[in-house]
C-alpha cells in the first residue's frame, strides 16, 4: 500500500497518472469511432437523407467524413505525441487544449441544443448515448486536466 500511495502522491506519480489517462484517451477516440460508424444505420440516415437535395446530402456525408477524420487524428496524435504531452511541449499542450475544448463543446451541444424528445427510442440507443456522453466527458476532462497541469501547476 505504501508503494501505491508513493506512486500517486509523488511528482512521478502524477506523471504516471497522466500517462495512463492519455493512453486511455487515445484509445477512447477510437471507441467514439466504433459508435459513429453505427450512426447511419441506427438513425436511419438512408431514409432521412433521401429527403435532402443531392448537394445537401453530399454535404452531410462530407461533414461526417471530416468529423471522423478529426477524431482519428485526435486518437493518433494523442498516442503518437504521448511523450510531448507529458513533457508539456507547447504544441502538444495547444493540441490538448483544442481537444479538450472540442469535446467540451460537444457536451454543451448534447445538453443544451439536442432535444431529448428528438432522440430515437430504445434501450440500446439510450445506453449508447449515455456511454458516449460519459466518454466525451472523459476525453474533455483528461485533455483539459493535462493542459492545466502542465500550463499552470509547474
Amino acid at each position: 500500500m505504501a508503494n501505491l500511495s508513493a506512486w500517486y502522491l509523488g511528482s512521478s506519480g502524477v506523471e504516471n497518472f497522466f500517462s495512463l489517462i492519455l493512453r486511455l484517451a487515445g484509445v477512447g477516440h477510437f471507441c467514439v469511432l466504433i459508435a459513429s460508424f453505427q450512426v447511419p444505420g441506427r438513425l436511419h440516415w438512408n431514409e432521412d437523407l433521401k429527403q435532402l437535395t443531392p448537394f445537401n446530402r453530399k454535404l452531410m456525408w462530407v461533414y461526417g467524413g471530416f468529423t471522423v477524420f478529426t477524431i482519428i487524428a485526435f486518437g493518433i496524435l494523442t498516442l503518437a505525441l504521448h511523450s510531448e504531452f507529458l513533457h508539456g511541449d507547447r504544441a502538444a499542450l495547444a493540441l490538448a487544449l483544442f481537444i479538450g475544448v472540442y469535446w467540451t463543446l460537444r457536451i454543451v451541444v448534447e445538453f443544451f441544443y439536442y432535444d431529448l424528445a428528438d432522440w430515437p427510442r430504445g434501450p440500446g440507443i439510450v445506453a449508447g448515448r449515455i456511454l458516449l456522453t460519459l466518454l466525451f466527458i472523459y476525453l474533455a476532462s483528461s485533455n483539459l486536466a493535462l493542459f492545466f497541469w502542465k500550463a499552470f501547476a509547474q
